[in-house]
């Protein structure tokens, strides 16, 4: 689980990272509320808005999944989405090239693998 903690604890760190941000521009570009029509703004904040729609429920699934398939499998999926979910924002924001798209497909990805292994599992079927 140690892999999990570490993994969700940058997720964490990314969403103030994101958040202070969108903090930071609305300052500098005096909007309170909305972007304003600006598209720094725009970006940033959906940056942040796209992580927080994604990661809370692919971390409760992968925490749920635990039980019936052991740290490993709470390993890799955490270690993908963190991955996934970093791309995805350095893509939006300009720095990772093609990010967004492998930051999307990473966190479709484990959303639905932690979907069907916990689907499975109430089945009383185990993948491996």
């Amino acid at each position: 689980m140690t892999v999990f903690f570490i993994c969700a604890g940058i997720l964490g760190l990314l969403t103030v990272v994101l958040g202070l941000k969108v903090a930071r521009l609305r300052g500098a570009k005096r909007v309170s509320l909305g972007d304003g029509g600006d598209k720094d703004l725009q970006t940033a904040i959906r940056a942040h808005g796209n992580l927080i729609e994604w990661a809370p429920i692919c971390l409760l699934l992968i925490w749920l999944t635990h039980g019936p398939y052991g740290d490993r499998s709470v390993a890799i999926l955490a270690v993908i989405l963190t991955v996934g979910r970093l791309c995805h924002a350095g893509g939006l924001l300009g720095f990772v090239p093609s990010g967004r798209v492998i930051g999307a497909v990473a966190s479709a990805f484990v959303l639905a693998f932690a979907s069907i292994e916990l689907i499975l599992a109430g089945l009383g079927v185990r993948l491996f």
